[in-house]
């Protein structure tokens, strides 16, 4: 994953970056197989994908054993963006206005070894695009819920990545448990993986997820969800 082909550095300032519609909408179907219509060029409320946000802070930041990250509002095209790193060990992606779009916190020991972190970003990504719906529909069947087929809203709230090791070149994520609670008509669904070094568990962590608008589920409406949303990834792959 070149991901420097996701974000353009500002012309004055090598601090700073941006998004186009293009670059965030190739990378959540090419590189996320995210195909969410809200990722798409045209799209009224467009929103660049979550998973680019967090891996180009990993590329900036480095990698440590302990982080965190929280997402605090949604990024759109052109919004000039940097990260700045705080005393606490905290880093913030700030926009021009002092707005915070996300935090990023950090502990313990530090590498920046550029193949250990494209290795797990990648990965990451790659069990990111299982969300749904392999991981998310059997998990709302489970609860008897389900998004509104005609306006679904899953809303990337965080995730958080603890390792043990920080000595290797490639790690991979492999999918461990996940769940849903459901509070009401909102659900927060945690993705749970290891990482893994060989046959070697190097680490683990999770990532959340809101879901708003539940309903009672409904096989056949999730079914067609599920239709159109296959029939997107193969017109638009």
């Amino acid at each position: 994953m070149q991901i420097q082909q996701y974000f353009t550095p500002h012309a004055e300032n090598s601090e700073q970056f941006s998004f186009s519609r293009e670059q965030a909408s190739n990378f959540a179907k090419f590189i996320a197989n995210d195909f969410n219509p809200i990722h798409d060029v045209d799209a009224k409320r467009f929103c660049v994908p979550g998973d680019l946000l967090f891996a180009i802070s990993l590329a900036k930041v480095g990698l440590s054993k302990s982080m965190a990250v929280d997402f605090t509002d949604m990024v759109s095209d052109g919004i000039l963006l940097s990260l700045q790193s705080n005393e606490d060990g905290s880093n913030e992606l700030i926009a021009d206005n002092g707005k915070c779009y996300l935090k990023l916190f950090e502990e313990g020991e530090h590498s920046n070894d550029e193949d250990l972190i494209s290795s797990i970003s990648e990965s990451y990504v790659a069990y990111s695009g299982l969300t749904f719906p392999h991981i998310l529909v059997p998990l709302m069947r489970e609860k008897n819920v389900m998004i509104n087929p005609a306006r679904p809203l899953v809303i990337y709230e965080g995730a958080r990545l603890e390792l043990d090791r920080l000595d290797v070149k490639e790690a991979k994520l492999v999918g461990a448990e996940s769940k849903l609670e459901v509070n009401g008509k909102r659900g927060t669904v945690t993705l749970g993986f290891d990482v893994m070094s060989g046959e070697d568990r190097i680490g683990h962590g999770e990532k959340r997820m809101v879901l708003s608008g539940l309903r009672e589920f409904d096989e056949q409406a999730m079914t067609d969800v599920v239709a159109y949303y296959k029939e997107r990834q193969q017109q638009l792959s």
